[in-house]
């Protein structure tokens, strides 16, 4: 009898976890084939949950939840906007330039293989270079060396207009999508004014009314300090993304690059995806400094003191001041960047850390799942 109640157990639990996975999948499905309703959702809610603190401030001083919304989101949009405004210009020519910046230094790379693979040949065989010269002054194989060159000016003017019509493909996506991405954007704005509005009243008489809820107080604290929480983990991000921007810009000024504000801003924004984006603020900058330096090392000095200033932000100033919260394993967090960057794209990229720190804030709260919490947290 007790053999036959484990193995009834054993099954049960088989099937619980056939269940669970399937769930899961279910889940993923969703999240992908609605990400145009869910983005929007998600970011509205990302958004508004740390904005709910400021709101209740307001209201202690009567100023209506619709009031305090719109001040918050003039307050957060109109730097933005104004920034945005001032760096369309030099984004722009940075786009423009993506095409032939990417062919000028394929080029310079061929030119240091050349040289590199070419250079012990003509050391070593002296005698065959005055032959080769004899025959170019007689003529000899003029022709083959004619077409060689002709083939290899070809090669080069083929990748040249490929590269262009790559970098105009992309521009023509980004105008296609421009339409959507408006539209998502005004909707988040909306979704967030009335999650700041009406979201308290909806959060509470949910607690209320339902029955499975037994500790109405516990569960009104555990809103309250995910909110709370919530908001000191992105209000400190931000600064320090600020921060990083700033002395990136101030390094790159005082190294003469170009655009120093442009590539400071992009460094913030990259920079609230970890360790994808610094790597991509790396490569582009690495980039405009081969166009702007040639290809020497001259070309890294940017790069290399960028990375020192991100290296200094990511293992010591981001640890101080968020502590505990940021207590997550790199190798789960990259595993997490590419799985919401997979569903969403850049979206969900942007979306996953803060999206990650909030479930985790939820469950610790809860005390629930506590041994995946344990693995999460490993290093």
């Amino acid at each position: 009898m007790s053999a036959k109640q484990n193995n009834d157990s054993g099954q049960d639990g088989l099937a619980r976890n056939a269940l669970l996975v399937l769930a899961v999948l279910a889940l993923l499905y969703t999240c992908y084939f609605a990400s145009s309703l869910l983005i929007p959702l998600v970011l509205a809610a990302m958004l508004a949950l740390p904005l709910h603190p400021a709101v209740h401030f307001l209201r202690q001083y009567y100023v209506p939840r619709a009031v305090s919304g719109v001040i918050l989101l003039a307050a957060i949009g109109v730097p933005f906007t104004l920034l945005g405004m001032q760096l369309a210009e030099p984004a722009e020519r940075w786009l423009d330039r993506a095409p032939e910046l990417t062919r000028k230094v394929n080029q310079q790379l061929e030119s240091l293989t050349e040289a590199l693979v070419s250079g012990p040949e003509e050391a070593a065989v002296p005698a065959e270079e005055e032959a080769s010269a004899l025959s170019r002054l007689f003529g000899w194989f003029s022709d083959a060396e004619e077409q060689e060159k002709a083939s290899t000016e070809a090669a080069n003017q083929e990748i040249s207009r490929q590269l262009g019509l790559r970098g105009l493909q992309a521009m023509l996506d980004i105008i296609a999508e421009m339409p959507v991405f408006l539209a998502q954007f005004f909707a988040v704005l909306i979704l967030v004014l009335f999650m700041l509005v009406y979201g308290p009243g909806i959060y509470y008489a949910g607690i209320e009314s339902m029955p499975q809820i037994r500790n109405k107080d516990e569960a009104r604290a555990l809103v309250i300090d995910t909110q709370r929480e919530l908001s000191r983990y992105i209000f400190t991000v931000s600064v320090i993304n600020l921060g990083l921007g700033l002395a990136t810009s101030l390094a790159l000024w005082l190294l003469n690059f170009e655009d120093p504000l442009f590539w400071g801003t992009l460094v913030a924004l990259l920079n609230f995806a970890p360790y994808v984006g610094p790597l991509i603020a790396a490569i582009a900058i690495s980039l405009a400094g081969f166009d702007q330096y040639g290809l020497g090392w001259a070309a890294l000095v940017p790069t290399a003191v960028y990375f020192a200033i991100n290296t200094l932000e990511s293992q010591l100033v981001t640890p101080v001041a968020l502590g505990r919260t940021v207590a997550i394993n790199p190798l789960f967090t990259m595993i997490w960047l590419m799985l919401w960057g997979w569903l969403w794209g850049a979206a969900g990229v942007l979306i996953a850390v803060p999206l990650l720190v909030c479930i985790k804030l939820i469950l610790s709260r809860l005390h629930l799942l506590e041994p995946w919490l344990k693995v999460i947290e490993a290093r």
